[in-house]
């Protein structure tokens, strides 16, 4: 077969599946060819450039700037959402629905969820997501320790609980401060029954939900009382800390800060957490920039939910 009558073939193949709209099965037996052979065809149609296939994003996605955030930090996925100014309240708004959306829609069945309960946007997803079958999940785990100041604690323990109600999963609480005493009170609360019991499901995790945050605490977490000293926080900024997930600090390379007062921390470890087959990101804003880099670049996050605005400053 000539070059001539080989691109003469390619065409009318590709012209009855992209143009006519035929099912392969339907061209491979019009033409008296294997189906095999179509797929073939088809790819060295578009590798030929007979076919190019554009993508026209609607307004408001921004695929462009997702695939830069895949490309530039190695993430499996990037979910970057409108936002209709760069202020933390409309940041995390939109996150919060996108980040409902995401959990509805690749939801397993069985699925064990872990969440970091010490996050507002986390808050606002739960907000966003509907009720779904019973029993769709089979878990869901409290990350970090939840016990602290008792005004804003039910936001700890009702984050799980809610979000078990909304998927038909057990809910697991972990009964502890995120951030005990002394490493001497954290081990004698590990060997509490509930707590020992919480912690255990960590390596059962399939999907986690976590915050970001810069060294200085949130205002949830720093009302819930489950944070370090001033002192602890700067001796953690001298030693290079710009990035906080779930009471882990990380420097601007993504490496984790190591100082005496991580053996403080009930809750799950960065190894924990990089052992978790999906874990979600929910950040963004201007002051959260440096700290949403740096944990990209830790291997911990496998997928990002962002604005515009965050992206743009990563990408």
């Amino acid at each position: 077969m000539s070059r001539q009558d080989e691109l003469r073939f390619m065409t009318r193949v590709a012209q009855r599946y992209y143009v006519d709209g035929q099912r392969q099965s339907a061209i491979a037996k019009d033409l008296s060819i294997s189906q095999a052979t179509v797929s073939r065809m088809l790819k060295r149609a578009h590798d030929e450039a007979i076919v190019r296939i554009s993508l026209t994003a609607p307004q408001g996605t921004f695929p462009q700037l997702e695939a830069a955030l895949r490309s530039k930090y190695g993430i499996t996925e990037a979910i970057v959402v409108d936002c209709s100014e760069d202020r933390n309240g409309a940041v995390i708004s939109r996150i919060g629905e996108a980040a409902a959306h995401f959990l509805e829609t690749t939801i397993q069945n069985g699925e064990v969820i872990g969440i970091s309960s010490w996050s507002q946007t986390i808050v606002k997803m739960i907000d966003n997501v509907h009720p779904m079958n019973q029993g769709k999940a089979k878990a869901v785990v409290q990350t970090l320790g939840g016990i602290g100041n008792p005004n804003v604690q039910k936001h700890a323990t009702q984050v799980t609980t809610r979000l078990s109600q909304l998927t038909g999963a057990e809910s697991i609480i972990l009964q502890a401060p995120a951030v005990a005493a002394s490493r001497e009170a954290k081990i004698i609360l590990l060997g509490e029954k509930f707590v020992r019991e919480a912690t255990e499901q960590f390596a059962y995790i399939t999907l986690a939900f976590i915050g970001i945050g810069a060294v200085e605490p949130s205002d949830m977490l720093a009302q819930s009382g489950n944070i370090f000293s001033e002192a602890e926080l700067k001796e953690l900024s001298s030693e290079g800390a710009v990035a906080e997930l779930s009471q882990r600090f990380l420097n601007a390379d993504g490496e984790q800060v190591i100082l005496p007062l991580n053996e403080r921390v009930i809750g799950m470890s960065l190894d924990q957490l990089r052992d978790v087959p999906r874990v979600v990101a929910l950040a963004g804003g201007q002051s959260k920039t440096q700290a949403i880099d740096a944990t990209l670049k830790s291997g911990v996050i496998d997928i990002l939910v962002t604005d515009k605005f965050t992206a743009e400053r990563l990408a």
